[in-house]
């Protein structure tokens, strides 16, 4: 039998991931330059998909009778602070805006690996989150061939 305060704990973890995320690609918007419209789409379409998912994850939250997480992780806050140091020295230049956002989707990528391998939920929340790490997994392979291309 699974413990709700264990799969609460790890969805909320997923909800703070996805916060990050939301949080990033609203950062990296403001450091790109008017030029850069296909990447602010690219940035509007993963904050939508990560409201989504976290909507889909909070909603579970609450059927195991939690609260939702409504805060980041503290790496997150770091990798956003890094972000904002080497802004400053790289020029908020297109390239450095995708590395630290492809950074930021490894993190979430690797998040949701640590979720599954946990085996501490039942089937159908693993079911979900592989589901939703396919998802994020696209947007993450769409960012690493912008960087790449950038390089």
């Amino acid at each position: 039998m699974h413990n709700n305060n264990d799969s609460i704990e790890i969805l909320n973890d997923l909800v703070a991931i996805n916060n990050d995320r939301i949080a990033g690609c609203e950062r990296a918007m403001k450091e790109l330059s008017e030029e850069d419209e296909d990447l602010k789409v690219i940035f509007l379409n993963m904050i939508d998909e990560s409201r989504q998912l976290k909507m889909e994850l909070g909603n579970e939250v609450q059927v195991l009778g939690g609260i939702i997480e409504g805060g980041t992780t503290n790496s997150g806050k770091i990798y956003r602070a890094w972000m904002d140091v080497r802004a400053m020295f790289t020029g908020n230049d297109r390239h450095a805006v995708l590395a630290n956002c492809h950074t930021g989707e490894d993190a979430a990528q690797k998040a949701y690996t640590s979720a599954l391998e946990s085996q501490k939920m039942p089937a159908y929340l693993n079911e979900m989150i592989s589901n939703q790490q396919k998802i994020l997994g696209a947007s993450h392979d769409e960012m690493k061939a912008f960087t790449q291309a950038e390089a």
